[in-house]
């Protein structure tokens, strides 16, 4: 299960992000968000959980938990939209 989680904390880092889903199962993948430029985060990421009810439950149990001083939004991530319409320069 792809999970989406906002308004992390700019200093939250990926392993950080990991050992906070690890207590309600396994995690295929935790990932932070970045600008390319900076490399800054962009104060969201996504966490892969390889089963669906340890997925759902971490999002139970952490969407608008308190993380390093703020409130994190967390839910099924949604699929990536296809870029088609994106005007190219």
């Amino acid at each position: 299960m792809n999970i989406y989680i906002g308004n992390l904390n700019y200093t939250v880092d990926e392993d950080k992000l990991r050992k906070t889903f690890e207590k309600y199962g396994e995690v295929a993948s935790a990932r932070i968000i970045t600008d390319k430029e900076t490399g800054d985060s962009k104060g969201y990421g996504f966490v892969e959980m390889k089963n669906d009810d340890e997925g759902r439950k971490a999002i139970q149990h952490l969407n608008s938990q308190e993380v390093d001083g703020r409130h994190i939004r967390v839910n099924i991530a949604k699929p990536k939209k296809n870029n088609y319409n994106r005007r190219k320069s």
